[in-house]
């Protein structure tokens, strides 16, 4: 009976976004206090569950989440992105702008939020493409699967950073895994499956090319660089001491201290803010002002998570979890591959990465708590998942059919089989490692 519950709250769910067209949050909000009375949690434990939900979640994450968007915000503002495509164009050189612009949308993605790396990198890619008279589609698609990946895959974005969170995973290891995944999955949907794609015609808009700075108003190379990737370079380098160093040797409450995601974050923050901002002439308050501008772009997503958190907490609550448990244990399908299809059905049906990665954690949390699966893994699984088959109730197919200007037929047949290439491919690499960890 209570499985039966969770499947109507899940329609439920599913209906409130896709056909009411309520904000996630709502519907989020809507369906847990449906499933905790029809669970049977007392009346007066209803309210307390919910806010304990949102605030339990949203505790792990909005320091975290916040930082990175502000110092995506900088890496675009600074011009730090447009050095980055500027400093690869040379080295990959006119044969092979594809790669190049792939490796600008891995690391560009890495600190920036999607729809802010999306607006960012597109003109980018336009500009390549009016310069070389190239086709758009072929030259594009591998930089947003790049972009794509590092939405689904890789913290310090909200989905993955959440599912960290809620499954005790480790940080660091969760992205030290993902980029070894992100990288075959980018060039398999990217480069790879971009050369089937030379024919579509495309007619970007001349809206959407973005004023390019001068070069003396952009940062150096080294700064680009080291100021976009310093939090990934910090947690892979503290990841690695805390794995070398003794719980009980002296230097590892410092280890611990300095390789906390929100210290490094901060800690990156700040030196973007000198790098990036003061150091290249701009004034505190402006930098500030962008910083705020940046949180504004994620506010609803940390909503939507916190709504997340409320529903998996009513099902802990209730005592459903354990119910879960024993039936998705009775299954002969792997943890991870149940978890990736749970995943990439929500996502079919809701069109949200992250709404169907963190509903998904709600349902299989049981799996990782009762030590059936490595906790880190299963965010990746989760992850591959929520990017599966992207069609006309995802924002960013429109995002990708309007600034490319193709048909919906082209749409699907390059954007929606990127997305599907990604996941399938992302599934693979998970369960690789899943043999070795």
């Amino acid at each position: 009976m209570s499985f039966f519950i969770i499947f109507i709250c899940i329609v439920m769910l599913i209906l409130l976004i896709s056909w009411a067209k309520i904000n996630g949050f709502l519907a989020f909000l809507i369906t847990a206090i449906l499933a905790a009375l029809l669970l049977g949690i007392p009346l007066e434990q209803v309210s307390g569950s919910i806010q304990q939900g949102i605030g339990d979640t949203l505790g792990s994450l909005v320091i975290i989440i916040c930082l990175g968007v502000m110092l995506g915000k900088i890496v675009a503002d600074s011009g730090a992105a447009q050095k980055i495509t500027e400093t690869l164009m040379k080295i990959f050189g006119t044969k092979h702008i594809q790669w190049a612009l792939m490796v600008t949308g891995f690391i560009a993605g890495i600190p920036l939020f999607y729809n802010v790396g999306f607006v960012l990198m597109v003109p980018l890619i336009f500009s390549v493409v009016y310069q070389f008279k190239l086709p758009a589609v072929f030259i594009g698609l591998p930089m947003l699967a790049a972009l794509s990946v590092t939405h689904g895959f890789l913290p310090p974005h909200p989905a993955p950073t959440a599912l960290v969170g809620q499954f005790n995973a480790n940080l660091g290891l969760t992205l030290l895994y993902g980029i070894m995944i992100a990288i075959p999955a980018i060039i398999i949907a990217g480069p790879l499956y971009a050369q089937t794609l030379k024919k579509i015609k495309a007619n970007p808009l001349q809206t959407f090319q973005a004023r390019k700075l001068e070069q003396h108003e952009l940062p150096g190379v080294a700064n680009s660089f080291l100021s976009s990737l310093l939090p990934v370079l910090l947690l892979i380098l503290f990841t690695i001491l805390s794995m070398s160093v003794s719980k009980d040797h002296p230097l590892y409450p410092m280890i611990a201290f300095f390789g906390d995601p929100a210290i490094v974050m901060l800690i990156s923050l700040a030196i973007a803010t000198y790098t990036l901002g003061l150091k290249m002439g701009k004034k505190m308050i402006d930098i500030m002002n962008t910083y705020a501008d940046g949180v504004k772009d994620v506010a609803m997503i940390l909503l939507i998570v916190a709504g997340a958190g409320a529903l998996k907490q009513v099902f802990a609550d209730s005592g459903v979890n354990d119910e879960i448990a024993g039936l998705l244990l009775g299954l002969s399908i792997h943890p991870l591959v149940l978890a990736w299809l749970i995943s990439a059905i929500i996502r079919v049906c809701i069109g949200s990465a992250t709404i169907a990665g963190l509903t998904t954690a709600g349902i299989v949390a049981p799996l990782v708590t009762q030590g059936n699966v490595d906790p880190n893994l299963m965010v990746l699984s989760i992850g591959a998942g929520s990017l599966m088959f992207s069609h006309v109730n995802d924002g960013g197919f429109w995002l990708f059919k309007e600034y490319f200007n193709v048909s919906i037929k082209d749409t699907l047949r390059s954007w929606s089989m990127m997305e599907t290439i990604v996941a399938v491919v992302g599934l693979a690499g998970v369960m690789v490692l899943n043999m070795f960890i």
